[in-house]
């Protein structure tokens, strides 16, 4: 993927790398590159990588509806890929976008992650 979000050529052996669970899934966190924030978490299988990495936009599966989606299509929110890493087991993603529009929840937020559980504000001891 190069730096803006512009599509590259599609290797199959990066995506060899990627450890997809029982269900042919992978979890995606997607990051803001401007600042770092966790924007979503979606749901990838490898058909829904090939389309990020060969459209530079993140694709995702829906869990719920059984389909594919490209972040923003219908919201105007829309994600520019311009990295993808992996973890070091190979089984979780990690998108790093240039968020367009209003932000990447469907409510309207900027980040999926606007709640806190109460009482979560833990001490850490130092």
């Amino acid at each position: 993927m190069s730096g803006d979000g512009t599509p590259t050529s599609v290797d199959s052996e990066p995506c060899a790398d990627v450890a997809f669970g029982p269900d042919g899934l992978v979890p995606a966190v997607v990051q803001d590159a401007a600042d770092g924030a966790v924007l979503m978490l979606g749901y990838m299988d490898s058909e829904a990588l090939r389309r990020t990495l060969s459209s530079g936009r993140s694709w995702f599966w829906s869990r719920s509806r059984n389909e594919y989606w490209c972040k923003g299509e219908t919201s105007g929110n829309r994600q520019f890929v311009r990295e993808v890493r992996y973890d070091c087991d190979g089984d979780a993603l990690l998108l790093v976008v240039d968020q367009e529009g209003a932000g990447a929840c469907h409510t309207g937020e900027r980040s999926c992650f606007f709640r806190s559980l109460p009482s979560t504000r833990l001490d850490s001891g130092r």
